[in-house]
């Protein structure tokens, strides 16, 4: 008499006919969780990418057109001030990677001069003008950042008089000015006004260790010189 098989457990594990367990069917939701993820990692950096280009483009809206250029005349100041030495090759490049990666400048050339106060007029000593380029904006935080950055250069410079605005009857261009002492290795001193002026495609420090103009400080009129020496520099890029 043939017997009837026995019945399966409801826990009894299906097998192969070796033995072996049936193989797991793949898991699809963990395919396509990781695919959501990369979907969403990809949209987050294309994002990412256009928030940037629209920065840039804003960046680069805020600046200027250069339009002016400074150069290095032989004389200044109607012959009273010669030019004795252009550092504008060594220094001038210095003062441009200095500047390289500011927010509030691009596209910019450095310019370094230094004069002399020309004899014949019985006065003696230097006139040091450190200048740029190119296309500037925020022109009040470059004047101040310019007047900080000589002062922190040497301590040998001290700070006599605070820089402050000095405004120039019928000018637009607005200048900053100070006084500093400085002492040299022999204990000798000398006391000079350094002015900045800043607009849209130029600045320039203007630090003038003569003579006649240490020996009577007049901050407006260290600022008109300043202005002077701007109009005559400055010069439209054709």
């Amino acid at each position: 008499m043939s017997m009837s098989p026995a019945p399966q457990s409801p826990y009894q594990t299906s097998l192969h006919p070796w033995g072996a367990p049936s193989p797991a069917a793949p898991e699809k939701s963990g395919v396509g969780l990781m695919a959501l993820i990369i979907g969403g990692v990809f949209l987050l950096i294309v994002a990412l990418l256009a928030t940037l280009v629209l920065v840039g483009k804003k960046v680069e809206s805020g600046y200027p057109k250069a339009e002016y250029a400074l150069t290095v005349p032989g004389a200044l100041v109607d012959g009273r001030y010669r030019l004795a030495r252009d550092d504008s090759p060594t220094l001038g490049r210095a003062l441009e990677r200095s500047w390289r990666h500011s927010w509030d400048a691009e596209s910019v050339h450095g310019v370094v001069a230094v004069y002399h106060a020309d004899p014949g007029d019985g006065d003696r000593g230097d006139l040091t003008v450190t200048a740029m380029y190119g296309r500037i904006r925020n022109t009040a935080e470059v004047r101040a950042r310019v007047l900080a950055d000589n002062n922190a250069r040497t301590t040998r410079v001290k700070l006599l008089v605070r820089p402050k605005e000095v405004t120039t009857p019928g000018s637009r261009i607005r200048v900053d000015c100070e006084v500093l002492t400085r002492t040299w290795a022999d204990r000798s001193t000398l006391t000079y006004p350094v002015c900045v002026w800043a607009d849209g495609n130029t600045w320039a420090r203007v630090a003038d260790m003569t003579f006649a103009t240490t020996m009577n400080i007049d901050l407006r009129t260290a600022a008109e010189t300043a202005l002077r020496i701007r109009s005559e520099m400055v010069k439209p890029i054709r």
